[in-house]
C-alpha cells in the first residue's frame, strides 16, 4: 500500500511540471496537479475499494471474493462496482491535491523561516506533518460518505448517490458527523504522509531527480 501511494506521489511531479507548477507557481496549479493524478487513480481502483469495504463489513463467516463479485454483478451489474465512484474520485482529488499542494507550499515557508534547503530531511519531515493535518481536515467528510455508500448491501441501495448520502447524513447526525473519527484518521494520515513523502524525497535524491 505504501509503495502504491509512493508511486502515485511520484506521478504528481511530472504532472505538476507539465502544468508549469514549479516551486514558485500559484497554489492552485500545485493543487490541480495532485487532483488530476488522484482522480484518475481512484476511478481505476474503485471496484477494488467497493469489494474491500464489503469484505471488511461482512458479519459472521467471511464471504469469498468470487461470491461478492457474483452477488454484486447479479444484483446491480457493472454499475455496482462503481457505487460511490463520485465521492471516491472527489476524496482522491482532495486528498492528493491537499497533500501535494500543502506539502509544496509548506516547504517554501519552512525554507524561508528556518534557512533549510527544500531537499533537507528536516524540511520534508515538518512539511509532511503539516500536510497530514490538512489532509485530515479536507478528506474526513469524503471518507465518511464514501464508507456509507460502499457499505450498502449488494442487494439494495440505501442512498441514491453522493448528494443523497450527504443530505441524509447531515439530517440524521448533524454536520459535525462528517468529521467523525478525526483523531484516528489524523493518526493514520500524519505518519503515512510523512513516511511516503520522506521516502520519495530520498529516492529522488538517490537517483538525482529534482525535489518534489
Amino acid at each position: 500500500m505504501l509503495l502504491t501511494r509512493c508511486l502515485r506521489a511520484h506521478a504528481d511531479a511530472p504532472v505538476r511540471d507539465a502544468l508549469g507548477a514549479g516551486k514558485d507557481s500559484p497554489f492552485y496549479l500545485k493543487f490541480l496537479a495532485g487532483a488530476l493524478t488522484g482522480g484518475v487513480g481512484s476511478f481505476v481502483g474503485n471496484p477494488f475499494d467497493v469489494l474491500k469495504t464489503l469484505s471488511q463489513a461482512s458479519r459472521g463467516k467471511s464471504a469469498p471474493l468470487t461470491s461478492l463479485v457474483g452477488e454484486m454483478y447479479k444484483n446491480q451489474g457493472i454499475a455496482g462496482f462503481y457505487r460511490g465512484v463520485e465521492v471516491n474520485i472527489m476524496r482522491a482529488c482532495i486528498l492528493n491535491a491537499t497533500k501535494m499542494g500543502v506539502y509544496d507550499l509548506t516547504k517554501g515557508y519552512v525554507t524561508q523561516a528556518m534557512g533549510w534547503s527544500r531537499s533537507d530531511v528536516r524540511t520534508a519531515f515538518s512539511s509532511a506533518f503539516v500536510a497530514g493535518f490538512f489532509m485530515t481536515c479536507t478528506v474526513s467528510p469524503a471518507d465518511n460518505l464514501r464508507t456509507r455508500l460502499m457499505n450498502q448491501p449488494t442487494d439494495k441501495k440505501i442512498y441514491n448517490g453522493f448528494m443523497d448520502c450527504a443530505v441524509k447524513t447531515i439530517k440524521n447526525d448533524g454536520v459535525l458527523s462528517l468529521w467523525r473519527g478525526f483523531i484516528p484518521i489524523w493518526g493514520r494520515f500524519a505518519p503515512q504522509a510523512t513516511l511516503q513523502l520522506l521516502t520519495i524525497e530520498q529516492l529522488y535524491r538517490i537517483f538525482g531527480f529534482k525535489s518534489i
